[in-house]
């Protein structure tokens, strides 16, 4: 059977998953009358929760005697990490892009890796049924990035299809809209190579992916380089610099057919493949025949930008909710996260009770975080911060993101004003259609922690942000942060109705009646600057003298309860989330006022 392996990238919402799950259903991998889920290939829970990829994961199909092994990729940047790796397996890439968004940052930053390989791009205008549909502007748009990412001739010579992926249909001709996705199955066995890789050389296979199974232990996936595998031929680990870090037999390898993995008794020099048998081994290392010495070479990977602290939960009301709560155990699930998810850095603190986790951005590290605790575990979360750096004459430096904002012309210039505040600079500013600005800065990514929620206040939940890592510039020097302050709770105790009326004219409250908090709990945000601590426990001294129904009558607005993001993004330097499998509360770092008084005058002097 012929081969073919392809990737489909993307940037975030452009129809990726939803194109897949056409594919397999044309090319006949369901039965009729089988129940799929809508995006099929978003089988991870927080992935069908949020409707986005998180993980990359290869599948494949049959066509006319042609096995297709498709790799789905993460459109959002905070996971490049994943689509880095991958870009090593295939052979080609088909680049979707939405007809009226058009070429987006994410779109640039992968495919600048695609063209970077020498992979050949097939181009898919997605969603022209959209009514808003711009295609030939969009695909003037993606010549000229394709000229800006200094594509080969033979790149720029790309084919076009105009497709409907939620509707099944692919064309040639931009005015079609009806027909199946023949075109696509067509273009993708004409268009890219199959592997040209050496079938009599010895076994080779780079790791690029790496699972667990509860009976078959690490599952690690990749495409065979060279040679030929079968089930418990001797194989060994070879590391970076060729060092054997493991010998062993390949137990177990498994193909992919449609979404599942079907165990083969041997693979050949293109085929990916998932394979069993070693202990140590991870991803990034070469796994081959005993006779091989030299590993093949690894893609390398955009360093961390973004960190934050995990520690052990040490509130008052730790270990009451979680079940793992121990360094030790804190340490091994992170020490597991950073071997698979290449992204990530993980390094001790000088106290063994807190480790700082580096990742890509926000989402990346909340993504873990809420992984983590659906895991069972209690963590203290600090507010993030950046990476900053040292040029070439010792000066201090910082990374910078371009930033793409999609806004409604009547709210532009509020963006534009509050991005000054962070330091952006405005790099390009137009018209897009429909009454919609577009609306581009450099911006450093220190002054865009925590903006994102005011941004859609800003603009009534209509404006789109979209952000990418740009480079290491110049230090901005000081970006103001948080205007509020917050209400701190004085004791330990439940909140009370009575108490918790008089606090609401102080500002927005976070808890309501009946929660358990404890003193150094931040319990809602004050309308002044500075912080406040309040009594919430304070309850009605018994009198004799009674007013009929005062006391029924107060009226709580319903607290602010925010998601695990916009927690994170919140909090200020002294300050942190403690994150447990049931609650989310916000707290400071130091629970006693004294210690926060005496640490506060250390930092002042």
């Amino acid at each position: 059977m012929s081969l073919r392996n392809i990737a489909i990238i993307a940037h975030v919402d452009h129809g990726k998953t939803t194109l897949v799950d056409q594919l397999f259903r044309q090319s006949g991998t369901f039965r009729d009358n089988q129940r799929v889920e809508e995006r099929a290939m978003d089988s991870n829970d927080l992935e069908k929760e949020r409707g986005i990829t998180i993980l990359a994961k290869p599948t494949s199909i049959d066509w006319n005697g042609t096995r297709i092994n498709i790799v789905d990729t993460p459109g959002h940047a905070d996971f490049g990490g994943e689509v880095e790796r991958i870009l090593s397996m295939v052979d080609g890439v088909i680049l979707l892009v939405d007809s009226s968004e058009g070429a987006m940052p994410q779109t640039k930053f992968v495919t600048g890796k695609a063209l970077a390989l020498g992979l050949r791009p097939i181009v898919v205008v997605n969603k022209v049924d959209r009514p808003d549909e711009r295609i030939q502007e969009v695909l003037d748009e993606v010549f000229d990035l394709f000229v800006t990412l200094e594509a080969t001739d033979e790149q720029l010579d790309f084919p076009v299809l105009y497709a409907s992926g939620r509707n099944g249909y692919a064309s040639e001709d931009p005015s079609r809209r009806e027909g199946t996705l023949e075109p696509l199955f067509q273009k993708i066995v004409d268009h890219v190579p199959p592997p040209a890789l050496d079938q009599e050389a010895p076994f080779s296979f780079l790791v690029t992916l790496l699972d667990r199974d509860n009976f078959l232990g690490r599952i690690l996936t990749g495409r065979v380089q060279s040679g030929v595998v079968k089930v418990n031929q001797p194989i060994h680990a070879l590391d970076a610099d060729g060092h054997v870090i493991e010998t062993g037999r390949a137990s177990k390898i498994m193909s992919f057919r449609g979404l599942d993995r079907v165990p083969v008794e041997e693979a050949r020099a293109g085929d990916i493949i998932s394979l069993a048998g070693l202990t140590v081994a991870t991803v990034a290392n070469t796994i081959a025949d005993p006779q091989v010495t030299t590993p093949i070479k690894a893609q390398p990977i955009d360093p961390p930008t973004l960190s934050m602290r995990f520690a052990v939960n040490d509130s008052p009301m730790a270990g009451r909710e979680g079940s793992k709560v121990t360094s030790r155990m804190i340490r091994d699930r992170l020490m597991r996260e950073a071997e698979s998810n290449v992204a990530i850095k993980v390094t001790e603190a000088a106290d063994k009770d807190s480790f700082e986790v580096a990742g890509r951005g926000e989402l990346q590290l909340g993504v873990l975080i809420e992984t983590m605790r659906r895991e069972g575990f209690e963590l203290g979360i600090s507010r993030p911060r950046v990476l900053f750096g040292k040029d070439e004459n010792g000066n201090k430096t910082e990374p910078y993101e371009t930033v793409v904002i999609d806004v409604d012309d009547e709210f532009s210039s509020t963006v534009v004003d509050k991005m000054n505040q962070r330091k952006a600079e405005l790099t390009d500013m137009r018209p897009s259609g429909g009454g919609k600005t577009r609306i581009t800065f450099s911006a450093p990514s220190r002054g865009l922690i925590g903006y994102h929620g005011e941004f859609l206040s800003d603009t009534r939940g209509t404006g789109i942000m979209n952000r990418l890592f740009e480079k290491y510039g110049p230090h901005k020097g000081n970006i103001e942060g948080r205007k509020n302050g917050v209400l701190i709770s004085n004791g330990a105790g439940e909140a009370v109705a009575y108490a918790l009326g008089p606090l609401e004219e102080r500002g927005v409250l976070m808890v309501g009646v009946g929660e358990t908090l404890y003193e150094g709990m931040i319990i809602g945000q004050n309308a002044k600057p500075e912080d406040l601590e309040v009594n919430p426990m304070k309850s009605k001294a018994l009198t004799n003298f009674r007013a009929s129904g005062k006391d029924d009558s107060i009226r709580l607005t319903p607290p602010w309860k925010m998601t695990l993001e916009q927690a994170i993004a919140y909090i200020d330097d002294d300050e942190m989330v403690e994150v447990t499998p049931k609650t989310i509360r916000l707290r400071k770092r130091y629970l006693d006022p004294n210690e926060r008084k005496r640490m506060s005058r250390a930092k002042a002097a």
